[in-house]
């Protein structure tokens, strides 16, 4: 049972991901505590994605070790997939259907007894008003990405992992996605995300890993990173940390 792996929520360990003969990712460690909204933040190519996709169980590790609620990674996928969620930063829905179409098409997948009252919540924190009943080619990027994070969250996840939520999204759109996700933490979802955006990342996050060339550079609240490099903002604090 899960309370009975009362713990962190992630635990990764010397996690190393080859990809022939490129390290993406080169020995990195963190944990997340439960309920916390944690940043996995840096450049393209830094090897956040590559982080994101193996927690989500879509690539393999090479070296290392990842526990999640408790269930190793390598040993036990198929009861980590029960309890995340995963949004990737290009994801995207099937545009034939309506907006509760795609929502009820992915709730099927957890439990017919259960698919209304997912569906229901997955309506809910999309807040598309009446377009939810319009087809998925008609929505703005905006619309759809809502439509997305509500795939992700309606389910209560123990761990939502979220790539770029706000990705391309206008200011208003942006704002009523971060207070999605904050409002979900608050109910007890653990949240890991990767965003470019530095200030979405001080108002999420409760603690960042600053990751470069496939290692952690550096870890902790915003606030005191930000006092640590006599810093006005994260973006100052990583390009001080990569300069060093």
């Amino acid at each position: 049972m899960f309370e009975e792996r009362e713990m962190n929520a992630v635990e990764v360990k010397n996690l190393v991901k080859h990809f022939k003969k490129i390290e993406a990712v080169k020995g990195i460690s963190f944990n997340i505590q439960q309920g916390e909204i944690f940043g996995l933040i840096g450049p393209n190519g830094a090897g956040k994605t590559t982080t994101l996709r193996i927690l989500s169980t879509l690539l393999t590790i090479t070296e290392g070790s990842v526990k999640i609620m408790g269930f190793d990674l390598h040993k036990e996928p198929a009861e980590i997939r029960k309890i995340i969620s995963y949004l990737p930063e290009d994801a995207g829905a099937y545009k034939n259907l309506t907006g509760k179409e795609y929502l009820q098409f992915i709730a099927n997948f957890f439990g017919h007894d259960k698919s209304s009252n997912i569906t229901k919540k997955g309506i809910e924190i999309a807040d598309l008003e009446e377009r939810i009943n319009d087809k998925v080619e008609s929505y703005s990027k905006g619309m759809n990405r809502r439509l997305l994070v509500g795939r992700a969250l309606m389910t209560d996840p123990k761990l939502a992992i979220l790539d770029e939520p706000t990705s391309g999204l206008d200011v208003i759109n942006a704002q009523e996605i971060r207070k999605l996700v904050k409002n979900t933490a608050k109910k007890g979802t653990t949240v890991l995300l990767s965003s470019h955006n530095m200030l979405e990342v001080e108002y999420l996050c409760d603690r960042i890993a600053l990751i470069d060339s496939g290692l952690i550079v550096e870890e902790g609240k915003p606030k005191d990173l930000m006092n640590k490099y006599n810093a006005r903002n994260i973006e100052e604090v990583f390009i001080g940390v990569v300069k060093k």
